[in-house]
């Protein structure tokens, strides 16, 4: 990452030979802090459990629409409860601003630390509102806030914690190391996914209405507890000191010299944002679209995060060994052909099978081309305006699309009497999608970070 006759003189000292290290000898050569595989384990840690509090929410929009939002029928009570889900995503390109900035000046470190904070604000105060039968229009304005706060500390959590991620990675690892980026994800889904299992075949459908939705988030609550107290011991992969004495030498670099790889970014995270809501919908969709049982429809869940995990790994790795473009375009373009005839299969034989395979090829692909787009995007920018970069870019994409997402299927369905209208969606970013994914430079294997 580094290149300056600093960074080379500290390469070229030699180190006594019990401590050193292949890691070291990388540490010392790249400029980059070394790093334990906890430090790595805290940074995927507290974003895991900033998605689980964040996406919990579309796994009980059901119970949620009803205890916050009544509404005459069952549709316009989920509609309103989709709709608030979507509000999450209104705050995400100012969280991605104002935290992206902070972590390109202020290191990443202190950016992590307060996405957490904010986390832990908006997602207490969800689970401890009072329901609209209690206080009224009340419950429903405190739920859209929260969930405000909430979009917040997400828009600002994935440019730093990306940009940590691929900073601190060995040589011809840094595919693999930023696909815990949405691995984390599918981890925080997996686990949001048992739990609704496991409360639903617990607690009866009124338990569940009452209070038993609110049981994820508080534990979700706890959780990132845990995380704060791991991210207080992580070092500083912006390497302050070297990059002041960058300043001194030569202008800082600005993220409007970089508006192309931002604009192609944009058209990268659309496509995956709509089809990993729409997978996270499958449970909503089974319940209300399908008329099957709350428990088959929470097992798509589990199928959802399971695959997304173990997919987005695997997308790293190979974009570590055949590049970043073709691991990010031939899913996505699988995707584009695939996705509408698994819909009309799942229609035609409505049952735990099919809803399943329709989830694992949904998230599978999306996993594996999505996890080193993520990683691709950043590298395209300098780092000094690197979680900046990432995080509007993610954050715009992902409120326009990602936010609407689950409002434009329900209401599509709806208007048009077609349940294989989230298939069509999916298909028609996912062209968008492609052209992007074709127009951006290819990055993987690259020893060095565009400075």
């Amino acid at each position: 990452m580094a290149n300056s006759s600093t960074g080379r003189a500290a390469a070229a000292i030699p180190l006594p030979p019990r401590t050193r290290s292949a890691g070291a000898e990388h540490g010392a050569a790249s400029g980059r802090p070394e790093v334990s595989r906890r430090v790595v384990a805290a940074t995927v840690a507290g974003n895991a459990i900033e998605f689980y509090d964040f996406t919990t929410y579309a796994f009980f929009a059901v119970y949620i629409g009803k205890t916050f939002f009544p509404a005459s029928t069952p549709f316009m009570s989920l509609l309103l409860s989709v709709a608030v889900f979507g509000v999450g995503f209104v705050t995400r390109p100012l969280g991605g601003v104002l935290i992206g900035a902070l972590a390109d000046r202020a290191g990443r470190k202190p950016a992590m630390l307060l996405t957490i904070a904010l986390i832990v604000v908006g997602t207490l105060g969800l689970a401890l509102t009072p329901s609209y039968d209690s206080i009224g229009l009340a419950a429903p304005v405190i739920v859209v806030l929260c969930r405000l706060i909430q979009g917040l500390a997400l828009g600002g959590e994935v440019g730093p914690s990306t940009s940590y991620l691929i900073e601190v990675a060995p040589p011809g690892r840094r595919g693999l190391y930023g696909s815990w980026q949405l691995a984390s994800q599918g981890l925080a889904a997996l686990v949001a996914g048992i739990i609704g299992v496991l409360l639903t075949l617990s607690l009866s459908p009124e338990q569940m209405l009452s209070w038993g939705w609110r049981l994820p988030f508080l534990l979700g609550s706890v959780l990132i507890f845990v995380a704060v107290f791991l991210r207080r011991h992580m070092p500083e992969s912006l390497d302050m000191d070297d990059g002041r004495a960058r300043a001194a030498a030569q202008p800082r670099p600005r993220l409007r010299n970089y508006v192309r790889p931002a604009l192609l970014g944009v058209l990268v995270v659309i496509g995956g944002t709509v089809s990993t809501y729409v997978s996270m919908y499958m449970t909503s969709y089974a319940i209300v679209t399908l008329k099957l049982t709350p428990v088959v429809g929470m097992l798509a869940t589990v199928t959802y995060g399971l695959v997304t995990w173990l997919g987005s790994l695997l997308g790293g790795w190979l974009s570590d060994r055949y590049g970043r473009k073709p691991v990010v375009l031939w899913p996505r373009v699988a995707l584009a052909v695939l996705t509408l005839p698994a819909f009309l299969l799942l229609l035609e034989h409505t049952n735990l099978a099919t809803l399943a395979l329709t989830t694992l090829l949904l998230a599978g692909l999306t996993a594996i081309s999505g996890a080193p787009s993520i990683v691709m995007i950043p590298e395209q920018f300098p780092r000094h305006v690197r979680a900046l970069g990432l995080s509007i870019v993610y954050a715009v994409g992902v409120a326009v699309f990602g936010g609407s997402t689950q409002f434009v299927v329900t209401w599509l369905i709806e208007v048009t009497g077609n349940p294989a209208a989230p298939a069509l969606y999916v298909v028609a970013t996912s062209v968008l999608t492609i052209v992007g994914i074709v127009l951006l430079p290819e990055t993987g294997g690259k020893r060095a970070l565009v400075d």
